[in-house]
Order: structure tokens, then C-alpha cells, then sequence
């Protein structure tokens, strides 16, 4: 049986819809995500050719991140996919850590007087 793989979440969705629709580089989406910029809101910043002295989006990231962080590019650059990928291994570890914390811990008994019991 193959592996089913799960969909991104809404957040990370948004990013992939917006790599695909304004033509970004992992690195630009990477960098747009540091900056802390809204998927959503890439359109009205990017050139529709209507507007000549605007910058196009990619390079417009990557001016934003040179003067906020003065450096061209991240040290590390993750896709999207990849990124997701990584957290969901992180969380099925965790979950796997937890169950076995939950398995091998002591159960603990109740004190031998806390019963009720009636004698009447």
C-alpha cells in the first residue's frame, strides 16, 4: 500500500499558490517569508506592467531583504514542500515520544484507605 502524503496546510498552501502565480524562486518565498510579507497581499505589491516604475516582486524581495538583514540570500533556503515534510516527521516523532512516555510511565494506585466503602 502506498504512502499517502498530506496536504500542506492553509499557510503554507497560500505560499506554494503564490510561488506558482507570481513566478518566485524557493530563495524569494524563503526571503518573503522572513520578511514577514502576506501571501495574499504579493499582488498588489508585484508589477503589472501597468505601473513602469515599479520594481518587479522578486527583485523587490530581494531589495527588502538586503536592507532588513544585509545579506543577498539566507543561509539556508527550504521549499515549501520540503519545509512541510520536516514538520510533519518533527510532529509524528514527538507523538511517537509522547505515546512511549505515556506506555512506559508508572501507573499509580490509589492509597489503600481512599475507598469508600459502606459498613452500615
Amino acid at each position: 500500500m502506498a504512502k499517502r502524503t498530506k496536504k500542506p496546510n492553509q499557510k503554507m498552501q497560500a505560499w506554494i499558490e503564490a510561488r506558482k502565480r507570481h513566478h518566485l524562486s524557493h530563495t524569494q518565498v524563503h526571503m518573503a517569508r522572513e520578511l514577514g510579507m502576506n501571501p495574499a497581499k504579493l499582488g498588489k505589491i508585484d508589477n503589472h506592467k501597468q505601473e513602469p516604475w515599479k520594481v518587479p516582486l522578486p527583485q523587490f524581495i530581494e531589495e527588502l531583504y538586503f536592507k532588513r538583514f544585509g545579506k543577498t540570500f539566507p543561509e539556508a533556503v527550504l521549499s515549501i514542500e520540503e519545509r512541510c515534510r520536516r514538520d510533519a516527521a518533527k510532529k509524528a516523532e514527538r507523538r511517537i515520544a509522547r505515546k512511549r512516555a505515556v506506555d512506559s510511565a508508572p501507573t499509580r494506585e490509589a492509597p489503600r484507605g481512599s475507598r469508600e466503602t459502606s459498613h452500615l
